[in-house]
């Protein structure tokens, strides 16, 4: 099932054009009406009449996260706050909020994205959704909430939290499709098994699972506990929410919907274009926002782009899964180590769990890694002898793949906190 075939399956010079027109809409609006813009492009000496085709995007200016939190709340808006529909915001947890301003048109598209995003899945009407992701600030919630509603299947609004309630009515209600970070889903499926219950019994036949990075372990690992296909999400609220690309049947990348937000992928240090398959930071341009249209935002995620018509019948290009985010990289002695090779590393041995925490920190002039691990229930023991064993050799295959010397320290079952929306991974005790 395809959800808008017009614009997902749309030959590419159709789609070269109405970027294109899109995106000079898009130029001529923030120039006139938000003097942020118009200022960054009098600054590198870009008019909007130089802007004809979509591969002129690369004369624009950038856009950063520090620039929308200087603008908070709508410095950077070309529409008047008498047209919002909906505000979201980031929590700002790590400096001021951010400020993400809807039309009603922009939520129409929001839901329309959402709605290819489930489709892409396999989802259709007569499923049964489940969504816990948090509502609120948070675009996950009431995002996929309006994309499933939109595609008319059931919706269970249950939010993130509370997972003894959450595992009832998944059974009560007969939930077919699971909506929450990967690692809150980990931890459901990790209940039904101390539950004894049989997931091949259960109707859940999907997942999808997004806000955090996470690695095909992990996805292996779910499908296999909780007895599902799993289907990865991307979003960000300063673009739109969940439904800025999606999986689909293929499972090789997530379709982006280039027809509302274009991607570049560049080179983080030069931020010049990289070919398709190239790593880079990913790069998006509104081309129909209303609220607050955003030119070349940096996303600090990093993946690769790939082109061309997909197995499940898509043209619109895909990203190849974000493999970590430039923010999120740990620098240790040198070495960039991503938390979700960590992970790739740990889901390889059987005697480990996907509970993990990382502790980096400096001893004099030299940084410090530590892993601290959960151990599979079934490999407990009280012999120390064993324990140890385990422990080297969890300490090989990590030192082996990332190069490095890692202490690996096994901790007691759920010594790890649990995370009921994205999950916590480091802690950098480091004064950088």
């Amino acid at each position: 099932m395809i959800w808008n075939e017009t614009m997902e399956c749309m030959n590419p010079d159709q789609r070269h054009e109405i970027q294109s027109q899109r995106l000079r809409a898009t130029v001529d609006k923030v120039y006139t009406k938000v003097p942020f813009y118009r200022a960054k492009m009098q600054e590198a000496g870009v008019a909007p009449s130089d802007i004809k085709e979509i591969e002129d995007i690369v004369k624009l200016p950038f856009t950063t996260k520090q620039d929308l939190r200087d603008a908070y709340p709508f410095n950077l808006c070309s529409a008047p706050q008498s047209e919002f529909a909906r505000i979201h915001a980031s929590s700002g947890t790590t400096g001021k909020p951010t400020a993400v301003p809807y039309t009603q048109k922009d939520l129409d598209t929001f839901a329309d994205c959402a709605a290819r995003a489930i489709c892409s899945a396999g989802g259709t009407p007569k499923d049964v959704v489940q969504i816990a992701y948090g509502y609120g600030l948070f675009t996950g919630g009431l995002g996929l909430h309006d994309g499933a509603t939109r595609m008319g299947a059931a919706v269970v609004p249950i939010s993130g939290g509370n997972t003894g309630n959450q595992l009832a009515l998944m059974q009560d209600f007969g939930t077919t499709i699971l909506a929450c970070t990967p690692s809150y889903a980990m931890l459901l499926a990790d209940e039904l098994e101390a539950q004894g219950t049989d997931t091949s019994k259960l109707p859940l036949r999907i997942g999808i699972f997004g806000a955090e990075p996470w690695s095909l372990e992990m996805k292996a690992q779910l499908e296999k506990k909780l007895n599902i296909k799993a289907y990865d999400i991307y979003g960000l609220s300063e673009i739109m929410g969940p439904g800025v690309g999606s999986g689909c049947s293929s499972q090789d990348g997530l379709h982006i919907a280039e027809d509302h937000f274009y991607p570049e992928i560049l080179d983080p240090d030069t931020l010049l274009p990289v070919p398709d398959g190239t790593v880079g930071e990913l790069v998006f341009t509104h081309l129909t926002k209303e609220a607050m249209p955003l030119l070349r935002y940096r996303t600090r995620d990093l993946t690769s782009l790939s082109h061309g018509k997909c197995s499940c019948g898509r043209t619109n290009v895909k990203i190849t899964g974000v493999k970590g985010r430039s923010d999120d990289m740990l620098i240790i002695r040198g070495v960039n180590v991503f938390p979700s090779q960590i992970e790739s590393v740990l889901l390889e041995i059987p005697e480990a769990t996907s509970h993990y925490l990382i502790i980096v920190d400096r001893k004099g002039n030299m940084d410090t890694i530590e892993v601290q691990v959960e151990i599979n229930n079934n490999y407990i023991s009280d012999e120390l002898s064993v324990l140890d064993e385990i422990k080297k050799k969890i300490k090989s295959k990590l030192d082996s793949f990332l190069r490095i010397n890692t202490k690996v320290t096994l901790v007691e079952h759920r010594t790890v906190e649990r995370s009921q929306g994205k999950s916590v991974r480091v802690i950098d005790r480091r004064k950088l």
